[in-house]
């Protein structure tokens, strides 16, 4: 197991530090009892008006035709090496509410429930990578989502693999320790871009 834990200027959560999405993953199976504990705990994150604006389509390699159909959505750079994690999750927002308005928190609300999703995950040991680069409307098609509904992500989620199996480029990146922008530059009081004081102590 590569181990990244995160260097922070402040002290967080040992499940906050300990994750990271890697690509490397063991073909060993992920339990469905856990599985469904991170669902669960997808489905008590918090989202505006409770309107839990998240859907999820899992596919397991349990099942190798749902599992390909997944894996078909995605672009073919991040088929080569998803396709070892033993469980994909295509993650669907629902942009707008029952009284048909947009919901402008649906892709906030969403990651929220993916947030929780993710540290479940690292509690039990599994690690998870979200993936941005896939065909939309494709995963529309094969799964006949609906008008007012948008997918968003596919996740990779497994036991973390030998980064050794990786091609060159990707076993890099694998490797390298985890960066993240200072608080500095992100962090503001008073007007924008002018660094709270809070970092100034």
């Amino acid at each position: 197991m590569t181990q990244k834990l995160a260097e922070t200027q402040y002290p967080v959560h040992d499940f906050i530090r300990s994750r990271w999405s890697p690509r490397a993953f063991s073909d060993r199976a992920v339990e469905p009892e856990k599985l469904l504990s991170l669902l669960e705990a997808a489905r008590w994150a918090p989202s505006s008006y409770n309107h839990q604006p998240w859907s999820f389509i899992v596919a397991t390699k349990d099942d190798a035709t749902e599992y390909n159909r997944l894996l078909s959505t995605l672009v073919e750079f991040n088929q080569g090496w998803a396709k070892n994690a033993p469980v994909l999750i295509l993650t669907v927002a629902k942009i707008r509410t029952d009284d048909g308005k947009t919901n402008r928190h649906a892709f906030h609300d969403l990651g929220l429930a993916l947030e929780n999703l993710i540290l479940q995950a690292t509690s039990l040991d599994l690690f998870a990578h979200q993936i941005g680069g896939f065909n939309p409307e494709t995963a529309r098609e094969i799964y006949q989502i609906p008008e007012g509904y948008e997918p968003a992500t596919v996740v990779t989620v497994g036991y973390p693999g030998d980064p050794q199996n990786l091609p060159d480029g990707l076993r890099d990146r694998e490797l390298a320790p985890r960066t993240r922008k200072p608080l500095t530059e992100f962090v503001f009081t008073e007007k924008w871009g002018h660094t709270s004081r809070l970092l100034k102590g």
